[in-house]
C-alpha cells in the first residue's frame, strides 16, 4: 500500500509576505521530504485565482525543486483550512502574515482560533527579511512544565537545521523560590539539549511585559525562529497563551512556530526518561 505523502499547507492571497511564507517553508520542507500545497480560498469566485495559482507553483517547483500542488476553495478560509488540514494531515501549516492589520484581513476573525486550535504546528512568518536557514531557535519556559513535545520539536528543528537553541526563563514573578525553580528547571531542559548533541544556552529575564522582553532578546540574539505552545494544557497553566501569543505571533518581525500540546502529553521533571 503506497504511504500517504507529507505535506506543507500553505493558505495564500497572493500578498507579499504570503510569498516570503512560500520562500521559507522550502527548506523545511526538503527535510521532511514533502510537498507543497498552495491553497486559496475566497468566498466569492475569483476568476483569476487558478492562473494566478499555477504561476506561484510553477515558479515555487523551479526554485525549490519540490513537488507543489493547487488547490483553490470556496468558503470561509478558517473552515476551509481546517478541513483540508484533517485530510491531508499536514506537517506544518505556513501562513505569511501581512502586518496586524494583514492578518485580520488574510483569516478573519477566526484567526487566532485557526492557530490555537489547529492540531498541526502553524508557523507564522511577519518580517519581511529572512535568511534561507535557521542558527538560533528561541524556546521561552516559565514556570509552569513544559511538554515534552516542545523540547522534543526544538531539537528535532535544531539537528535538521544544524541550530543552536537559546532557553530564554521569563520571570515576572519577584519570589526567589520562583526563580530558584524557574532555573533548576531551565538547567535541567540545557542539560537535555546538550546530551541531545545540540549546542544551547540559558538567559533570565525578569518584568512584567513578556512579549516584548522574549523579541527584544530574540532580535538581539538574530534568533531565526521562536517556538511557543498555541493552547492551555489541561489544568490550563500554560504561559505561552491567550493575549501572550497573540501578541508573539502578531508582532514578531522572527517566525513563530506554534504548537498544539497532544491531550495527556508527559510532563514534569524527567525530561529524558
Amino acid at each position: 500500500m503506497e504511504s500517504k505523502p507529507n505535506y506543507f499547507l500553505i493558505p495564500t492571497d497572493f500578498t507579499e509576505q504570503t510569498y516570503i511564507a512560500l520562500e521559507q517553508s522550502y527548506n523545511l520542507a526538503r527535510f521532511h521530504n514533502a510537498r507543497l500545497l498552495l491553497l486559496f480560498v475566497s468566498d466569492e469566485e475569483d476568476k483569476n485565482a487558478r492562473k494566478k495559482l499555477e504561476d506561484m507553483a510553477v515558479k515555487a517547483r523551479k526554485e525549490s525543486g519540490l513537488v507543489v500542488e493547487t488547490m483553490v476553495k470556496r468558503g470561509n478560509i478558517y473552515t476551509e483550512i481546517e478541513k483540508l488540514a484533517d485530510s491531508i494531515e499536514p506537517k506544518m501549516i505556513v501562513m505569511g502574515l501581512e502586518s496586524k492589520i494583514g492578518f485580520d484581513k488574510l483569516i478573519g476573525p477566526n484567526a487566532f482560533r485557526l492557530i490555537r486550535e489547529s492540531r498541526f504546528p502553524v508557523l507564522t512568518i511577519r518580517g519581511k527579511v529572512h535568511k534561507k536557514g535557521c542558527e538560533n531557535i528561541l524556546l521561552p519556559l516559565d514556570l509552569t512544565k513544559e511538554t515534552r513535545e516542545k523540547v522534543s520539536k526544538a531539537l528535532e528543528l535544531a539537528k535538521d537545521y544544524g541550530a543552536n537553541i537559546r532557553i530564554v526563563s521569563v520571570l515576572s514573578s519577584t519570589k526567589e523560590r520562583d526563580e530558584n525553580k524557574l532555573m533548576a528547571y531551565s538547567t535541567q531542559v540545557r542539560d537535555y539539549i546538550k546530551k541531545s548533541g545540540v549546542k544551547t544556552s540559558i538567559r533570565t529575564l525578569r518584568g512584567k511585559d513578556v512579549p516584548k522582553m522574549v523579541l527584544n532578546y530574540g532580535y538581539s540574539i538574530d534568533a531565526d525562529l521562536i517556538l511557543i505552545m498555541s493552547k492551555a494544557e489541561l489544568n490550563l497553566r500554560e504561559f505561552f497563551i491567550g493575549t501572550v501569543a497573540q501578541r508573539l505571533i502578531n508582532e514578531s518581525n522572527i517566525p513563530v512556530l506554534s504548537i498544539r500540546p497532544t491531550p495527556k502529553a508527559v510532563t514534569g521533571s524527567t525530561l529524558g526518561s
